[in-house]
Parts: C-alpha cells; structure tokens; sequence
C-alpha cells in the first residue's frame, strides 16, 4: 500500500469517502487532496502530510511507511468511566428503548441504568438487527440541520474509549456544563479539547474541554419524518 492508498483508507474511515470532509478537516483545498488520491497520483508535499498528522490525529509513521497502527498511539486516558447498560441488549432485534434526554445525559456515569419508567417508547428496526444500540433520543434545536432535524429520533451506541472516535462523525456528548449536545466530532486546538461542530453553518465549532466531557456515544441512524 502506498501513500496514495493510505491517503484514500484515512477518507473512507474517518471522513465517510468524503474528501471535501476530509480537505477541511486538515485544513488544505480539496483540490490538493484529490491530486493524491485521483487519477494524477500525485504525492503529498512535507506540508501536507504534517497537517494530515496533526489534524486528524494520523500517526506519522504509518502515514509514511504503512508500519504500525494508522491513528496516533500516544497513552490517552479514556474520556470517562463508562459501563454497559444492563437493561437492555440494543442489538435491533429486540426493541431499542427510547428515553428522554434527561435520562440521556447520565449515560457516562458508572451506576447508569435505564428504568422502565424512563421509557417514553420501544422501537424495532429490522436495520439496526447487526448493529449494537444502546438507546435512542430525540432531537432538539436546529444546530444539525438539515441532516438532524428538531423531533428527530437518533439511535446511540456508547463509545467506551476515546480511542475510538470517528471523527467527523455524529456523536451525542454528555457534557457537565452544557448537558446533552448533538454535534459532529473533530480534533481539537491541542490534546486537552475536541471540536464540537455543527451541520448548521449558523452555528460556529467550538472547543470542548475533555475534562467536561462525561460520555460518548456515536450516532448510528435515526427515524424522521418529511
């Protein structure tokens, strides 16, 4: 595999194969990114590649020789303690609850737990049957428009390990000062933050520290209406 290749797995597993997703993230035009990875072929300038490492937290090594694990393996400790919740399998076979976002918000704590009485509702969606989900919320506000809309409903997976963020990626975050958000995931201004971005351009990125962050989980689907 070769830079060209490497530069093409980056986009297709942490930007969703888009490369305009991808050239702004790093913070290059997409006309660079598509020279590396279209029909020319060309190879990344020192300059590029730098920003590719410190941007989307691409391990130097691997992004040069292809040796070792793709994203930077520098000992971070997990965003919080977060434990399964035993109430329910979430697995789309069996019905996924749908719970309020007060309830929501205390998914990172060790003692978690959803209740029958904090079920506002139980969904069953044949497309979700291979794919872990752990509850479902509503949306409010417009800040994801016009991929998230306000009464929207998003099925969650937790994410147990800060290692294991897809960037650029929806995420509901459970923040100590601002409750429960709704907002795409980016490397933050150094290793103590990460980007909140919203789809709204209404709505500027901000920097969150880690230190407010109390839980994870990563946006698999959701239920709307027209």
């Amino acid at each position: 595999m070769g830079i060209n290749e490497r530069f093409e797995m980056i986009i297709k597993e942490l930007y969703g194969n888009n490369q305009s997703s991808f050239a702004k993230a790093v913070g290059v035009t997409p006309t660079v990114i598509a020279n590396v990875v279209g029909t020319r072929r060309g190879k990344p300038s020192f300059d590029v590649m730098k920003k590719v490492c410190a941007n989307a937290n691409i391990s130097p090594d691997w992004l040069l020789t292809g040796l070792g694990p793709m994203l930077k393996t520098t000992p971070t400790k997990p965003i919080s303690p977060i434990h399964p919740i035993p109430h329910q399998e979430g697995n789309g076979a069996a019905p996924i609850p749908l719970v309020t976002p007060t309830v929501a918000a205390g998914f990172g704590s060790e003692n978690f737990a959803i209740a029958e009485a904090d079920v506002k509702d139980y969904y069953t969606i044949p497309r979700f049957r291979h794919t872990h989900i752990d509850f479902m919320i509503e949306v409010t506000g417009d800040s994801m428009t016009p991929h998230l809309n306000s009464g929207d409903i998003i099925a969650c997976a937790i994410v147990r390990d800060s290692q294991f963020i897809q960037w650029n990626k929806c995420h509901v975050i459970a923040t100590a000062e601002q409750g429960l958000l709704v907002k795409r995931l980016m490397p933050g201004t150094d290793g103590d933050h990460l980007k909140a971005v919203s789809d709204n351009t209404q709505y500027p990125p901000f920097d969150i520290p880690k230190s407010e962050i109390t839980g994870l989980a990563l946006v698999i689907g959701s239920v709307c209406l027209e």
